[in-house]
């Protein structure tokens, strides 16, 4: 978690700016943006040789555009400045024929500089008041700065500012050609263009939807809903495709999408629901009809279970780096409503780690979601101290979030049964008989007064019969008819209190 913005920040930019706004999430949709290069005089490159630069055009026409918000009076801005890491990538892989690009260039990036503080007068970008120094010419050995560099106005600088989240100068992002953005930091040239291969190419074939990421829980107490990007990689406009989700050689859901994207749009699918069997387990996502390009059809993707804890006597354990003031933590249940929020935490002298107080709480039989927040967006690995939000049980540590590199999030989740468990309350009673059946399956146990749901479901988790059940007790029999399944091995499930307690049963 780093801090490098100062107080002059808020100062200069009215309040309109917000320091606690995360940097736009990896993957994110790139919005468009028109600026005039203050420096415009050194040549009359940019749209009709005018001096200005739009970004779409350069993404549009194949280029991966490195985009620098800066402040003229941003001491690390400066400094990364005067590395000449922008520089040197866009003098060997800038546009074949503009102001200083190499006659060797790749002709595969463009390079655009923006002055976020929309209160910077011209007269400050050639070292006026206020400024660090001469940004056009930093120093002799870079000479002048050719790639384009914009001083907006301010009304312009607020709208780059809100539209890309910038909570922090400098915020260097990665915008590909299918204009998915990514943050990358202060980079050197070299590794700034070993970036551009993590780019697809621009749209060329006429039907070529692509999955993008992930966007589903990825652990869960029951089920949890699949959910992919989908973007229109093609030239033609999507209206139609086919997703499949297997866990093996298993298929376990298949959604038919349609609806009309346009090129490079973008939309989040649900592709149907997956009741993980395991801690941990592998799965991959496809778009199975055909299409042009089969490249970027396919993800992988690790779910699994939440981890369970038989006692509803917690404690949280944090551990913070430098900014303490950037970390906070909620715990989430089931229903959404908030168990448990942090406090406030303070900044610290120096980088190193911070213990804090651990925190005792009584969480009632639920699943729950911790969720870590870095407000500077880098997470509470980079370099100034290791941080951790963890939630143990009885010694043992069953959800946790450490040392998470980047971004503004990260979470885990996991299960209490406050009472006994299932498996203690009950697993002497639950039964499953017979076992083979071919007619009916039987389903016994002790009732206690709770609401339960029991169902069946096949090997990949489908949902074969579910029943709900209110306020049972003393013993129960549940029948499930099984004569239409198809023969093989199947799992009978019973939940209540937010606990699922299971057994196998044989269909012959």
């Amino acid at each position: 978690m780093k801090k490098l913005l100062f107080s002059a920040l808020a100062l200069s930019l009215g309040g309109a700016f917000n320091t606690s706004n995360a940097q736009l999430a990896a993957g994110s949709v790139a919005p468009n943006f028109t600026v005039t290069a203050y420096q415009s005089w050194l040549s009359t490159a940019g749209e009709n040789g005018n001096g200005t630069y739009t970004l779409y055009d350069y993404l549009d026409a194949g280029y991966t555009v490195f985009l620098d918000v800066s402040a003229t009076w941003c001491g690390p801005c400066w400094n990364y400045h005067l590395s000449g890491a922008l520089d040197d990538a866009y003098i060997n892989h800038g546009p074949a024929g503009y102001p200083g690009v190499s006659a060797s260039t790749t002709d595969d990036i463009m390079v655009i500089w923006i002055e976020g503080d929309g209160t910077t007068a011209d007269a400050t970008m050639l070292d006026g008041s206020g400024t660090i120094g001469n940004w056009i010419e930093p120093n002799a050995t870079l000479g002048q700065v050719q790639f384009p560099m914009a001083n907006p106005a301010s009304a312009g600088a607020t709208q780059i500012n809100n539209d890309y989240n910038i909570g922090y100068f400098p915020t260097i992002y990665r915008i590909c050609p299918n204009r998915i953005v990514e943050e990358v930091g202060q980079l050197s040239a070299a590794a700034l263009y070993s970036s551009v291969v993590d780019c697809p190419p621009p749209a060329s074939q006429a039907n070529d939807p692509a999955l993008l990421s992930y966007e589903g829980e990825t652990k869960s107490c029951g089920p949890i809903d699949l959910v992919v990007k989908l973007q229109n990689n093609g030239t033609s406009p999507l209206t139609a495709c086919t997703i499949t989700a297997t866990q093996g050689a298993n298929t376990i859901a298949t959604y038919n999408w349609s609806g009309s994207l346009a090129t490079y749009g973008v939309q989040n699918v649900t592709i149907g629901q997956y009741t993980p069997t395991a801690a941990s387990q592998n799965i991959s996502i496809n778009i199975s009809s055909a299409d042009n390009n089969a490249a970027n059809n396919t993800l992988a993707q690790v779910v699994g279970l939440a981890t369970t804890a038989t006692n509803g006597n917690a404690t949280i354990k944090v551990s913070l780096d430098r900014y303490g003031s950037e970390t906070s933590w909620k715990l989430f249940k089931s229903n959404g409503s908030i168990a448990y929020t942090s406090p406030t935490y303070a900044d610290a002298a120096a980088n190193g780690t911070y213990p804090q107080a651990d925190i005792n709480t009584s969480l009632t039989d639920d699943c729950y979601r911790l969720e870590v927040y870095d407000a500077y967006g880098d997470g509470f690995d980079s370099g100034y101290g290791d941080g951790l939000v963890e939630v143990w049980v009885s010694g043992v540590k069953i959800a946790g979030v450490s040392n998470f590199p980047s971004g503004s999030e990260a979470a885990d989740a996991f299960q209490i049964d406050a009472v006994a468990g299932i498996e203690e309350a009950f697993a002497s009673t639950f039964n499953v008989f017979p076992n083979p059946a071919s007619d009916v399956v039987n389903v016994s146990f002790e009732g206690t007064g709770s609401d339960y749901v029991v169902s069946m479901l096949d090997l990949q988790g489908r949902i074969m019969n579910t029943q709900s059940l209110t306020g049972l007790n003393g013993t129960q029999t549940i029948e499930i008819p099984v004569s239409e399944l198809a023969k093989g091995s199947y799992i009978v499930s019973i939940s209540a209190n937010g606990v699922t307690s299971t057994k196998s049963v044989v269909v012959k």
